[in-house]
């Protein structure tokens, strides 16, 4: 199997686990995106909290230039962890959401 399969087949499992785990509170659903051609994976909250519209991006991942880039973690998880859990090397893995100078002091890959 190539990476590029490999790792799109990682990210879809490790998001359909979190799709998995509705909110306790509101009437919100749990959207999981996955654009395969493009390699763009998302869980997005949608729905009514009271009289509060809810819509919200959980995770954001994409797949770009042989590297899974976690553009966005909005849960207390560390999903970077899970992405290594699962055999992903480190230098295979963006913290999109740092800033590029402050990706030299991770353990994950700059760009």
């Amino acid at each position: 199997m190539d990476t590029l399969t490999k790792y799109r087949q990682i990210v879809q499992k490790i998001l359909q686990e979190y799709s998995d785990q509705k909110p306790a509170y509101g009437n919100i659903e749990v959207e999981t995106i996955f654009d395969t051609e493009r390699d763009h994976y998302q869980i997005v909250h949608v729905g009514w909290e009271g009289q509060d519209w809810v819509h919200s991006c959980i995770i954001h991942i994409d797949i770009k230039g042989g590297k899974i880039w976690l553009q966005w973690n909005g849960t207390e998880d560390d999903i970077a962890a899970n992405l290594v859990a699962a055999e992903v090397p480190k230098d295979d893995i963006v913290l999109g959401f740092q800033s590029p100078f402050m990706r030299q002091f991770t353990e994950y890959a700059v760009s």
